[in-house]
């Protein structure tokens, strides 16, 4: 399952949950603002504190993205 990383009023965060649910994909929302040691997972996982961040079940991350990256990193390995 992925691991969707967001923060609260995020509006890259909504867009990312709205086209992973569209898309049918499986994942866990994990918001970072409520937090502090999910924060601390998405900045080791990822090197960076900026949301969205994904993490496929592999660990591959996409860190700070907006919709086209997310496609694109999801159709460049599939995960369904």
């Amino acid at each position: 399952m992925l691991k969707l990383y967001t923060k609260s009023y995020c509006p890259w965060c909504t867009i990312a949950i709205q086209w992973l649910r569209e898309n049918d994909y499986d994942f866990e929302e994990i918001n970072v603002s409520l937090d502090p040691d999910a924060f601390a997972e998405m900045e080791r996982l990822s090197g960076q504190t900026m949301a969205p961040t994904l993490v496929t079940e592999d660990e591959r991350v996409l860190p700070d993205f907006g919709p086209l990256e997310l496609e694109a990193f999801l159709v460049a390995d599939p995960i369904h």
